[in-house]
């Protein structure tokens, strides 16, 4: 398979998105798709910060010894902003894939299928 990393630009510095070797998807290709739109990267970057921030506010609220269901609503709202940053990607994906399906490089239908699959 080819084709499904995706490298966010967020504050100058690179953090890599990446199918792992058990999930059946080939890390060691760029996806071209997502780095033509910039508007794409901003949105996915923005919601992924979002994610971060409330990752960073459950941390201090375990270590702060908080009552058990504030830290599970918190780690139910991380889990939720980052379901929604990964079927951006895909959303974006699909969107590439149905205006350009000849791309090379284009990511496949089914590639799009098991990818959107792994985040249900």
């Amino acid at each position: 398979m080819s084709a499904s990393r995706i490298v966010l630009s967020a504050g100058g510095t690179d953090s890599s998105v990446a199918g792992s070797a058990s999930d059946g998807v080939d890390a060691g290709s760029a996806a071209p798709g997502l780095g033509a739109s910039p508007e794409a990267k901003r949105k996915i970057a923005n919601r992924l910060r979002r994610a971060h921030g409330q990752l960073a506010a459950v941390i201090e609220a375990v270590e702060g010894e908080a009552h058990c269901r504030d830290v599970v609503q918190q780690l139910s709202a991380v889990s939720k902003a980052i379901d929604r940053a990964g079927f951006l990607v895909i959303s974006t994906a699909l969107q590439e894939c149905i205006s350009d399906p000849d791309a090379e490089g284009a990511t496949k239908p089914e590639e799009l299928e098991k990818l959107f699959l792994s985040l249900a």
